[in-house]
């Protein structure tokens, strides 16, 4: 492993955390994300438009105006690229 193996969509510090609650998950739903790692809609969000543009994340809408909900996991693209990242910090950190 080697810093060239550190992602750097993944790396920014909320899709860090996002990447990690959704890898626990089969699926996870827009409000528990926000709740559990405390942003802003709009922020969320932007954290997962780049996660979902980078091919890591699929995202499936339910109902329209107020009612709707937005679920999240990760595609298969996405857990290897997480677990690659997570082994590069490892072994940067020293932490086999």
């Amino acid at each position: 492993m080697s810093l060239a193996d550190l992602d750097p969509v993944i790396h920014a510090p909320k899709r860090l955390a996002a990447m990690a609650v959704l890898t626990g998950s089969d699926t996870v739903s827009f409000q528990f994300l926000k709740e559990h790692l405390a942003l802003a809609d709009s922020d969320l969000s932007k954290q997962m438009s780049a996660l979902e543009a980078a091919g890591y994340v699929a995202s499936s809408k339910s109902g329209r105006g107020r009612g709707s909900s937005t679920t999240y996991r990760l595609t298969r693209a996405g857990r290897k690229a997480y677990r690659t990242h997570r082994d590069a910090l490892r072994a940067l950190l020293g932490d086999d």
